[in-house]
């Protein structure tokens, strides 16, 4: 369609569009008043050209298809450039600014357009007029596009200067922070740290002032943004100001009846407590962590208990000893399932980020109770956060300690009923090796292990499998050779075939690192056995093991021990075993010399070329055609 055809589809499916009298729009009547003159048309100026993505903009953006709407924002980067930054300004920005109203789908893809669009409008001198769009956007009712829209605000305040943004950042903040609506007070929350530093002093009285009033604002969504963002305001207000202004604030919304603006105070206060001095943390800060660990609410408890390894690195080593240390031992042991399990999985961290000098001195009365405790908690998902985390107290607690304390423990969680907690311990087993040598470990935990190995769910085996060539790394071959090579073995004949898939992997990695000749001596010869098996799928499973054992074998191994065995199997009764020949031969040619291939592989496959399955066939033909 050309261009006046274009124009004309327009007009005709969205005349009224055109109507409105803005400068805009009289250009684009223009445009349209030349579809009168067809010659004058065609010799149309070049600024009438440009309007033309304007036009389909307008077109889509009043279009009832959403999509199409969707599109035409997203393609607004495009609009811009053929507009040029001075009718961008003074046209596009203001369109978008006064009769934007759609599907929030639509106004977020706007808010994250504008974010990006300061190079559009003749760089950040013009920043400024990208505010009142994304001031809109900033105040509707959907949290998405508020947030879309402030995070776009925040972008943009970072290229205005500071004249700028004392005329007309710090005003769309006041505007935003005295709206009649919370939604724009929410947003406005998040604007104060962008906007402080570079105000005047009187101006950063004011900003204090109004982020106070939304502090103590009676809407509880708006306490909640003050709560969220309190921390990141507080690290650009100056020190003066942070003691006496805004930590009564935090404290304020610390104690907030609402447990929801609670919970946010929490992660605010460990960003303030990084901006302190021990002494002052503790005069502080402290007792509101206080309140928190035993706050009469779950959700505050259970985001302390998120957050600790984080307040431990604020507060450091001298508060976390003499204060910490008892509320993270109660965490252990709260009577919600969420919290402990939260607690739990810190333990290791926690413990490693204790001075080394104390850690013996605070683990063993403090925190090693409540492990013992938490072996045999009721609730699965607290079993399964210690099970991840509890082998790595070995290395802190050292030799004598593993043994005596935390052994017996591992067995109780080898020998959970809940399979996920097994599977954590079996995960961290090399941790524990390392410190207490594998003679222990062998005579304590490898029968648990051997048990899992075979649990009736095939999961859990799998999981075992996974972890056999640590083990083996570990146990050394005559360990390995003596109480795990048969299991090994038998995995291949495993009912379940993603466990035989994962044993045939697991003999590659064990040839890695046993070396060929353990191979040779103690897992070729058994597995080509299998190509005897009754069970035709365990015959394929001799050809799986084949695929992966030839990646790390030598040719000349494979061309004597591997190479008769699949010849004899291309002679199968079941096709599925036969066109996993052909596609064995084909993985194995790259691997052997000339004569192996032209006497023993070619003539093979040449037979299975001429197969009456269609499969065999297919396969046949590929490989035939890598030989050549």
């Amino acid at each position: 369609m050309g261009y006046i055809g274009k124009l004309l589809h327009l007009v005709d499916n969205e005349a009224d569009v055109y109507c409105k009298d803005t400068p805009l729009m009289d250009a684009i009547n223009r445009v349209i008043t030349n579809l009168h003159y067809p010659v004058a048309s065609m010799a149309a100026t070049s600024e009438d050209d440009s309007l033309y993505p304007i036009a389909v903009l307008i077109d889509e953006l009043r279009n009832e298809d959403t999509q199409l709407r969707l599109n035409s924002i997203k393609k607004l980067s495009t609009i811009a450039l053929a507009l040029g930054v001075e009718r961008t300004r003074a046209e596009l920005i203001p369109f978008l600014t006064d009769t934007i109203e759609d599907e929030d789908e639509v106004l977020w893809a706007l808010a994250e357009q504008l974010g990006n669009f300061i190079p559009l409008v003749g760089g950040p001198e013009y920043a400024s007029c990208l505010l009142p769009p994304l001031e809109n956007l900033a105040t509707v009712e959907e949290t998405v596009v508020r947030e879309k829209a402030t995070e776009s605000l925040r972008m943009i305040a970072g290229d205005h200067s500071p004249a700028d943004i004392e005329k007309h950042f710090a005003p769309l903040v006041k505007r935003l922070s005295q709206g009649d609506w919370f939604t724009s007070r929410t947003s406005a929350c998040g604007l104060y740290a962008v906007c402080y530093p570079h105000v005047s002093v009187a101006l950063k009285s004011e900003l204090r002032m109004m982020f106070k009033c939304l502090c103590t604002d009676d809407t509880p969504m708006v306490r909640r943004a003050a709560a969220s963002k309190i921390g990141e305001f507080a690290k650009v207000v100056e020190m003066e100001h942070l003691k006496g202004e805004i930590i009564p604030l935090f404290n304020s919304l610390a104690n907030d009846e609402q447990d929801s603006v609670r919970l946010l105070a929490v992660e605010a206060g460990i960003t303030i407590a990084g901006l302190l001095t021990e002494s002052d943390i503790e005069s502080l800060l402290l007792p509101m962590f206080r309140s928190a660990a035993s706050d009469k609410s779950w959700r505050v408890r259970f985001m302390i208990a998120d957050k600790f390894i984080d307040l431990q690195t604020a507060v450091g080593p001298t508060i976390t000893k003499n204060h910490l240390v008892f509320h993270f031992s109660g965490l252990l042991k709260d009577v919600e399932a969420e919290v402990r399990a939260s607690a739990a999985n810190k333990i290791k961290e926690f413990c490693t980020n204790l001075p080394a000098d104390i850690q013996e001195a605070v683990i063993m009365p403090n925190i090693l109770p409540a492990v013992k405790e938490l072996v045999c908690d009721t609730n699965q998902h607290v079993k399964a956060a210690l099970a991840s985390v509890i082998m790595g107290l070995s290395p802190i607690m050292g030799k004598d300690n593993t043994i005596q304390h935390l052994l017996p423990l591992f067995l109780i969680l080898l020998k959970d009923e809940h399979s996920d907690v097994r599977l954590n311990i079996i995960s961290n087993l090399d941790s524990v090796n390392k410190v207490i040598g594998i003679h222990q470990l062998s005579q304590s935990l490898l029968p648990a292990i051997v048990e899992l190995a075979e649990d009736p769910k095939w999961r859990v085996r799998l999981a075992i499998i996974e972890h056999m060539p640590l083990l083996a790394e570990q146990l050394g071959v005559e360990f390995f050779d003596e109480k795990l090579n048969s299991l090994c073995m038998s995995w291949l004949v495993d009912g379940v075939f993603a466990i035989r898939s994962a044993a045939t992997s697991n003999l590659k990695r064990l040839v890695s690192i046993f070396g060929l000749e353990w191979a040779q001596n103690t897992v070729i010869t058994k597995v080509l056995s299998m190509a005897r098996d009754p069970n035709y799928l365990h015959r394929m499973t001799t050809l799986f093991a084949i695929n992966v054992l030839a990646e790390v074998c030598p040719p000349d191994v494979i061309a004597k021990f591997m190479v008769p065995v699949i010849s004899n199997l291309a002679a199968d009764a079941v096709p599925n075993v036969r066109f996993n020949v052909a596609k064995t031969m084909a993985l194995i040619v790259p691997s052997l010399d000339s004569h192996t291939i032209e006497f023993q592989i070619k003539p093979c496959l040449t037979k299975l070329h001429e197969d009456e399955d269609m499969d065999v066939k297919y396969f046949a033909d590929e490989a035939l055609v890598l030989c050549h």
